[in-house]
């Protein structure tokens, strides 16, 4: 194949997987980037398997955001270790939950083999419910809501077998994570469907048919991290609840809707589903009740990120690169840089750093 059909090929994949259709394309795009500090004690390696949210999509084939979520937390590590960090990203955006554990964390698991592996992370599903909830929408008469359990079921299925298949290859790493998945067009989908309930005869919420499935997604992320020593990075709390009590219950929203350590999943989506009303789009994540920040591109889907620093990626689907950290270590104040809560990568990324061990 050309090189101009390699492009085209990739724009055409892009412009797919952009248009959220059930029949997305994906595509590979892989970076290694290496945060240098003076004086370093050692090299440590991060990994990070999934979909275009790890990549650090920005809407190119041929670039991704270098400070998407793992370098985040990269730089984190770098500071609190005075380490010299390498954040291998094996990522694939468009990709199901299927495709990244059978092609990213099995066929590519030499990533966390390395002996200098210390943190591995893995986020997926998302694909899954932006096309079966696609599907879902394009549907007439009466619903069908095949799609949406399926999306459920095999999302389950390879978080698990995801975890499993980490704990075995990744014999270094002292802490592995889970990040589960917020709500794009949370607001977007508060709309009737075509189709009509069988049950009530009438047309159906998006929104409210959409939500009980991601809540229970994210109760069982976090639930299998638990049976399988993964940490939860709770994403859908951190992006959507406010970082103020809102509402005057008492609790801070986006801890008022974090994952509980022993509620069972129908306590979990009944708890959310009384606190719908403090959930927001993340879009306009409220930091206060007067101060907003965009979580999330123009596209309405993929993570804002901080700066406009990216990594070029070649035909084949890989780049990468070395450079300082952003912040020096007076700017790091209680565990959080200057802009830590100010786009979603860099907010997810913070979450993923909480997990990480004191020394490496």
């Amino acid at each position: 194949m050309s090189v101009r059909s390699q492009v085209s090929s990739a724009v055409v994949a892009v412009v797919t997987l952009m248009g959220g259709s059930a029949a997305a394309s994906s595509i590979n795009q892989n970076t290694a980037w290496t945060i240098n500090r003076p004086n370093a004690t050692g090299t440590y390696r991060v990994v990070a398997y999934g979909d275009s949210i790890f990549a650090g999509y920005n809407g190119a084939p041929f670039s991704v955001a270098r400070r998407a979520a793992p370098y985040v937390d990269g730089e984190y590590l770098s500071t609190k270790w005075n380490a010299n960090i390498e954040i291998i990203r094996r990522t694939k955006s468009g990709a199901r939950a299927d495709d990244i554990y059978t092609n990213k964390i099995v066929a590519e698991r030499s990533y966390m083999q390395a002996s200098n592996t210390r943190v591995v992370m893995f986020e997926m599903c998302g694909n899954d419910y932006l096309q079966a909830r696609s599907a879902f929408m394009q549907q007439t008469g009466t619903c069908n809501y095949f799609e949406l359990d399926s999306a459920l079921f095999n999302c389950t299925l390879q978080m698990e077998r995801s975890m499993k298949a980490i704990n075995t290859y990744a014999t270094t790493a002292k802490v592995k994570i889970i990040a589960n998945i917020y709500y794009p067009g949370f607001d977007a989908d508060n709309v009737l469907t075509n189709c009509t309930d069988s049950s009530t005869g009438t047309r159906v919420n998006k929104r409210a048919r959409f939500l009980p499935y991601l809540l229970k997604s994210n109760w069982r992320a976090c639930n299998l991290a638990q049976q399988y020593g993964f940490k939860c990075a709770d994403s859908f709390a951190e992006y959507m609840g406010a970082d103020y009590d809102s509402n005057g219950d008492g609790q801070i929203d986006r801890d008022a809707i974090r994952y509980r350590s022993g509620e069972s999943e129908d306590g979990y989506v009944n708890r959310l589903t009384a606190l719908s009303s403090t959930l927001r789009d993340a879009n306009v994540h409220l930091a206060n009740s007067s101060t907003s920040y965009d979580y999330i591109q123009s596209d309405n889907t993929h993570p804002t990120y901080y700066g406009s620093s990216t990594i070029g990626i070649n035909t084949s689907g890989n780049g990468s690169g070395s450079g300082a950290s952003d912040f020096n270590d007076s700017q790091f104040l209680n565990g959080q840089n200057p802009v830590w809560n100010r786009s979603g990568h860099e907010r997810m990324g913070w979450s993923i750093s909480t997990f990480d061990p004191s020394t490496p």
